[in-house]
């Protein structure tokens, strides 16, 4: 097996003694330092996140000075998440052949670039490209960190790890709906990419000087056959999905979309016969990966929809400034963050299995209400709504993106990291796919130009009834599914070992 070599650098990995790692398991204590290291990885999560809820807000002003339909806009948000979907599956072994750290920081200078190209884009085909590019950054940043942090990590750790990791990047989703109302409001959209310029170099620092740059000594071959099928793949389905919320693009929406399916046939043929394919269908044999990975896929296409669909809704359906509905859609952010300090004590209480399903039910439950929302309702009941969703989702998403790994071997986590963080982007950006769709839909039924609430009801309620599916397969999970993750069981001592291993 193929090893990993650590530097033991500025304190953040601790000693032998205390972190020694054989070459197939991961560290048997984590160190109270873990929390710097997920602390540092989140900053490429802010400034993710930060851009993409900024964005959200301002498209119906960015569609206005291009001269093209509100929803028409959603394709600027499809091409950043197309090119996360794409590249994803790279960077796991260019982590391992390059080094952690130095793909960390070359992503975030890439995404740095995107964002500085996108401000300065005069036409929507323009600000696409950029953000594509900007994409590409992106799909290196966040699963190169998580491959980081899964490293570095005991499993008993792993909730608390990931609530630290998720806890600043709220920041970003709470900061954004408002800081993109005021800047749209009071400034110019195109001052929503400069914000991203000091978080990046705040963050390009910090990996700089506190993360451990991982390197397999032996990686695995790059597999440049798998990499273009599952681009192609991808990338027409995705783009055929965005196609479908045009007017008069059914015939190549149709097309895009039988062309992905054939190349997504052909790379599963090329999968089963490569020894390391871009894309690791065998993981899937994993129990606890597989079921997070189709119910958490299934809740993420809710998720995603929500950055397209709110601030619409505000805007055009009740008639709010940017800045308005800016503010009214932090609600879910404020949730999240407030669940964060819950989640591994609730876990800890009940066990995954119990917690994901009464999330998932109480989540739809709660995104189906939004659908019922109308300009007459108060502001603070909105609000309120929406805080309780964040709140019910987020728990859903720890759970997903901890217990995905339990099963996991070490020396896969590469291959691992990619694959999820593929099908978890590629759902976000069915989200938006699937919303513009089903809005475009509605307003071909009642024969509008401009969509009004009814549209808006209908759109929520069949992204919903998606996400609704997942409970499906959260009811599959074995009662004991992370019990040692969450703590209700002690960790298996671990085997003396004569000598120790050298972290190197």
């Amino acid at each position: 097996m193929a090893s990993v070599n650590a530097e033991v650098r500025d304190g953040i990995i601790p000693a032998a003694g205390a972190m020694a790692k054989t070459r197939d398991e991961g560290p048997e204590t984590s160190g109270i330092n873990y929390r710097i290291v997920a602390l540092i990885i989140a900053c490429a999560l802010l400034m993710e996140n930060l851009d993409a809820t900024v964005l959200a807000t301002a498209l119906p002003t960015m569609a206005r000075d291009f001269g093209v339909r509100a929803p028409q806009m959603s394709i600027a948000l499809t091409s950043y998440l197309l090119a996360l979907a794409i590249f994803i599956p790279a960077s796991g072994s260019l982590a391992d052949r390059f080094g952690s750290r130095t793909v960390f920081q070359a992503a975030i200078a890439l995404f740095m670039g995107g964002s500085l190209v996108s401000a300065q884009s005069p036409t929507l085909e323009w600000i696409v490209a950029a953000r594509f590019v900007q994409g590409i950054g992106g799909a290196m940043m966040i699963p190169v960190g998580r491959l980081v942090l899964l490293r570095s990590v005991a499993k008993k750790d792993m909730v608390s790890a990931m609530s630290w990791l998720i806890m600043p990047a709220l920041i970003g989703p709470i900061l954004g709906p408002p800081l993109g109302g005021y800047i749209v409001t009071y400034l110019d959209w195109r001052w929503i990419f400069y914000v991203n310029l000091p978080v990046g170099l705040i963050g390009f620092l910090l990996v700089g000087r506190f993360i451990t740059n991982f390197r397999e000594d032996d990686p695995h071959p790059f597999d440049p056959v798998g990499f273009v099928l599952s681009g192609i793949a991808l990338g027409c389905l995705l783009f055929g999905f965005e196609m479908t919320s045009r007017p008069g693009a059914g015939t190549i929406a149709v097309a895009l979309i039988v062309i992905g399916a054939l190349f997504g046939v052909l790379y599963i043929r090329h999968a089963r016969h490569h020894a390391d394919p871009i894309i690791d269908l065998g993981l899937l044999r994993d129990k606890n990966f597989r079921l997070s990975m189709i119910a958490g896929s299934l809740t993420r296409i809710t998720q995603g929809s929500l950055p397209f669909l709110l601030p619409l809704m505000m805007q055009l359906g009740f008639g709010l400034s940017a800045a308005q509905s800016g503010t009214i859609t932090v609600g879910p952010a404020i949730g999240s963050l407030l669940m964060k300090g819950v989640a591994p004590r609730l876990l800890r209480r009940i066990g995954f299995r119990t917690a994901m399903i009464w999330a998932g039910i109480l989540g739809a439950a709660g995104y189906a209400l939004c659908g019922l929302f109308r300009p007459d309702w108060p502001l603070s009941a909105i609000v309120a709504a929406l805080t309780v969703c964040g709140f019910i989702f987020s728990m859903q998403f720890t759970a997903y993106n901890a217990i995905a790994y339990d099963g996991i071997e070490k020396q896969r986590m590469s291959a691992a990291t990619s694959f999820y963080s593929t099908v978890q982007q590629l759902m976000l950006s069915l989200g938006i796919c699937t919303a513009a769709s089903a809005l475009h839909l509605s307003m071909l039924v009642h024969h509008v130009d401009k969509p009004a609430m009814i549209d808006f009801t209908a759109a929520f309620w069949i992204v919903t009834a998606i996400s609704a599916l997942a409970t499906i397969w959260n009811l599959r999970f074995d009662k004991d599914a992370g019990a040692e993750i969450s703590g209700r069981v002690p960790a298996p001592p671990a085997k003396a070992m004569e000598p120790a291993p050298r972290l190197r």
